[in-house]
């Protein structure tokens, strides 16, 4: 009985030990990390070792430049959030300071935080094309081999990589670029560029098309086309597990929802939205001639474009629980959208005429009243492109052409896109000197 009470003893006061000098110890920072914001410009996740008195860390830790920024959470996991409407020129130096529950000082440290987006394209070189990125100091790096044509690309939505679909014949054959992006530091180490990996095949060879989508958890959907509408497939790769082949017919493109979990679906009785693995199957039908536009950051929110019987076309918002609300109608060709959290800023891209369209911008509230219109007389949205808004900067980005103006020769339209950012509350442009085919923000 005294070994056993010994043997039994012994474990026990050296947990009990462990257990005093745990609490003893300073509270530490176990991981930081960023994380998807769907409301402001950008937000760190923290956990830490032991609950934090919230208060004093909003009191003690410091942001260079001084942002507004709101804690979120309790106990142990911790958010920062940077409020809306901000916007980033430069790097954060943020330093954490404050107290536990037990008023504990956490042993302090300063970090680099750059939550910008970097801009990737497609640039047209001697051989064909490249996949670039463009650092925020202004420098272009080539990312890619030279390809004879790249037909679409998708940055995955968590910033691991990139893929792109290759364009050669009359096949097309998918291909992942692994990317390492460090974009948050202790201090004194420094950010880095990103590291880009060599290129790895996706898929079968020799579809016919292939269409691209991507989550912010970083999942891929691999729609793939091929001549007989048997030999039509759709892959899935959610992130971190092999590949699955999901049973879905569509009359159009699939885009993955951006919170994961479910894939927008067009078919012949109106937009699907099919719950995926490993929740069990389950479909949602929005009827009538509707395609989906864009996404907004904000869960459950989206931009759709609405088809009428007398050609014209609408814009709608749609909310979860709620009937898509009309936000804008015309005769105009709406080529593009874009929105920011909840919807409560939204702009969109039209084309109005014939002989020689007008490509407009308009920034709409949620409740459609026009904040902005800019009539781009001497521009053209490049075919097959979009619009997308960075909230952390406050631009749109776009790919356009330069167009001559009225009464010049027809062959000065023929000049190449280029990357044009876009003031998202002026609407005005800043075009960058590269030519490129597409034009996309890379997350961080």
């Amino acid at each position: 009985m005294r070994r056993l009470a010994l043997a039994l003893g012994v474990p026990a006061a050296l947990a009990i030990g462990q257990q005093q000098l745990l609490v003893q110890l300073p509270p530490q920072l176990q991981h930081l990390s960023m994380a998807p914001s769907s409301s402001g410009p950008a937000a760190l996740q923290l956990r830490f070792s032991r609950p934090m008195e919230r208060a004093s860390l909003e009191r003690g830790s410091k942001l260079v430049p001084p942002l507004r920024a709101r804690w979120l959470g309790d106990g142990s996991a911790l958010m920062l959030s940077l409020d809306p409407g901000q916007r980033l020129n430069q790097p954060l130096q943020l330093s954490l300071n404050g107290r536990d529950q037990r008023h504990g000082a956490l042993t302090a440290s300063t970090w680099l935080w750059d939550p910008r987006p970097r801009l990737l394209a497609v640039v047209p070189v001697a051989g064909g094309e490249q996949l670039q990125l463009r650092q925020h100091n202004g420098r272009w790096q080539p990312i890619s081999p030279i390809w004879p044509q790249i037909a679409a690309v998708e940055p995955l939505g968590d910033g691991s990589g990139v893929v792109v679909a290759i364009q050669d014949q009359r096949r097309q054959q998918v291909w992942r670029i692994g990317l390492r992006q460090r974009n948050l530091s202790r201090l004194p180490q420094t950010l880095a560029e990103v590291q880009a990996s060599a290129p790895q095949p996706l898929g079968p060879d020799g579809a016919l098309s292939a269409h691209l989508s991507s989550n912010r958890r970083g999942d891929l959907l691999l729609q793939l086309g091929g001549i007989e509408p048997t030999s039509n497939r759709t892959l899935w790769w959610p992130q971190g597990k092999g590949m699955q082949s999901l049973n879905l017919e569509a009359s159009g493109p699939m885009r993955l929802l951006p919170q994961g979990g479910a894939v927008v679906v067009p078919g012949s009785d109106g937009l699907g939205l099919h719950d995926l693995p490993p929740r069990p199957p389950r479909r949602q039908v929005l009827p009538g001639s509707r395609d989906l536009s864009s996404f907004c950051p904000e869960a459950g929110r989206a931009l759709l474009t609405r088809h009428w019987p007398d050609y014209r076309r609408s814009l709608e918002l749609v909310e979860p629980g709620q009937p898509p609300r009309q936000l804008w109608i015309g005769d105009q060709a709406l080529v593009a959208s874009s929105c920011s959290g909840n919807g409560e800023r939204i702009w969109l891209a039209l084309v109005d005429g014939v002989q020689r369209p007008v490509l407009t911008l308009l920034a709409l509230d949620r409740q459609g009243r026009v904040l902005r219109r800019a009539r781009l007389t001497t521009w053209e949205l490049e075919p097959g492109t979009g619009l997308s808004h960075d909230p952390s900067t406050q631009t749109l980005l776009a790919a356009l052409r330069p167009m001559a103006g009225p009464g010049a020769l027809a062959t000065s339209a023929q000049a190449p896109a280029q990357p044009v950012l876009i003031d998202a509350t002026s609407l005005k442009l800043h075009p960058l000197a590269k030519t490129v085919t597409q034009a996309l923000w890379l997350t961080p």
